[in-house]
């Protein structure tokens, strides 16, 4: 059975910075592509970012490109994401997420995903 538990969200002013962090557990590494999705109030999940442990395949939601980096510690089973330069419209409930491999370009198709973490961007 796959299981992610996030941590590391928290309240930060624009332009600061937090890492969040994603134990996972079962065969998620081997199985499946790993990645974040967030959700603001009133609007519609949106994938941040997603990374095929296997190949390397990484997909960054534009408006995060060069201020968020995902990453993977296969010792660990943990996968992170470290998010510089929040801005205000970061602000929303991230969720660690198993997913189909094929969906990893897009950040899409996801299998399992975790309770989630607020983080809340204020100026």
């Amino acid at each position: 059975e796959v299981q992610l538990v996030e941590s590391g969200g928290g309240l930060v002013q624009t332009g600061g910075s937090l890492r969040l962090s994603c134990v996972t557990s079962g065969r998620t590494l081997e199985d499946y592509s790993l990645g974040w999705f967030r959700q603001a109030p009133g609007k519609d999940p949106e994938g941040v970012s997603c990374i095929n442990p296997t190949d390397g395949t990484i997909f960054y939601l534009n408006s995060v490109k060069g201020r968020f980096t995902i990453s993977v510690d296969n010792a660990k089973k943990t996968i992170y994401l470290q998010m510089n330069n929040l801005k205000l419209e970061d602000t929303a409930v991230y969720h660690c997420a198993a997913l189909n491999p094929v969906g990893t370009k897009q950040c899409a198709f996801y299998v399992v995903w975790g309770q989630g973490t607020q983080v809340t961007v204020s100026s």
